[in-house]
């Protein structure tokens, strides 16, 4: 299992991000897994034609929650997974991902997880994807996920991503395809410092008669880092949709946040609005008022906004 103590304090890191305690849950290390993590309503099993997984979770589980780790602890892997998702008919279950890098060396090291969900009629899924990186190597820590979400009648997907810090280079795709009365959220939280890089282009297509769809985006870029975020509500049926981006731009940063709508049919709603902008100058010194420094005060207010 754990050959190094790099393994072992990143795996603590993980586990601490996802809510999990350490040895509680099948780790997939490097292009290696296994099925322990299996239960009577979660089958998990290994892909035969591509490296990745399949986890089948049966029509009817409710309260269940499937951890799927990923750590990274060597310089020069470059891995690209494929999972994907079966939840049967009125499931209501958890899905944690929580992938991690730890590069002390002069190569980067990569991993790309490619994750579809195909969501059965009346079944609730909530999504949570935390991303980690450390080491003090010359070498990137590189991250592109993509996430495609296929919801069925009366379906739902709460999808909770978090990057905060550690990742150099992240390109993310998102698409969800609603059915009738089906709803998506996903909230999106994102700091970038240093010269990290941060691409983000996202798709909510409201196929089905009255189906929803929110995005929240929270976004912090330190430095000189450099973000892009790309949202596309589209309606192509009587729907709901909005989209919110909300960015604190700070030091040399450079932020672009270009959310559209696209309306196929007179009977869907359709909102996008976005803000950037710095940390008010009012809140640093109310909360330095009551004792606290500068950076303690920005520190302070980050957390609060990202939260």
């Amino acid at each position: 299992m754990m050959d190094t103590e790099v393994d072992r304090a990143l795996l603590e890191k993980i586990a601490d991000l996802i809510g999990k305690p350490v040895g509680a849950f099948n780790i997939r290390k490097d292009t290696g897994c296994d099925g322990r993590q299996s239960s009577e309503n979660i089958e998990i099993t290994g892909k035969e034609d591509k490296p990745g997984i399949d986890i089948r979770i049966k029509p009817g589980t409710a309260g269940e929650t499937c951890y799927i780790p990923v750590i990274i602890t060597k310089p020069g892997i470059e891995e690209l997974v494929y999972n994907d998702f079966y939840i049967g008919e009125n499931s209501h279950v958890n899905i944690v991902a929580g992938c991690g890098i730890h590069n002390c060396g002069d190569t980067s090291s990569r991993h790309d997880g490619v994750h579809t969900f195909y969501v059965g009629k009346n079944s609730h899924v909530h999504y949570t994807e935390k991303h980690y990186g450390e080491g003090d190597g010359k070498g990137g820590k590189i991250m592109n996920p993509q996430t495609i979400v296929y919801l069925e009648e009366e379906a739902s997907i709460q999808m909770d991503t978090t990057q905060i810090r550690g990742i150099d280079s992240t390109k993310r795709y998102t698409k969800i395809v609603c059915g009738k009365n089906a709803e998506a959220v996903v909230t999106e939280r994102l700091l970038t410092h240093g010269e990290q890089t941060a691409n983000s282009d996202m798709e909510i297509v409201l196929d089905g008669e009255d189906s929803k769809g929110r995005v929240i985006s929270r976004s912090v870029a330190q430095d000189t880092s450099v973000q892009t975020f790309r949202p596309l509500m589209t309606g192509n049926a009587r729907s709901f949709g909005h989209v919110q981006c909300d960015s604190i731009i700070m030091g040399d940063a450079k932020i672009r946040s270009i959310p559209e709508i696209a309306s196929n049919c007179m009977d869907a709603q359709l909102i996008h609005e976005a803000a950037i902008g710095k940390i008010a100058g009012d809140q640093l010194l109310k909360l330095q008022t009551l004792g606290l420094t500068e950076e303690e005060a920005e520190d302070r207010i980050l957390k609060g906004f990202l939260a």
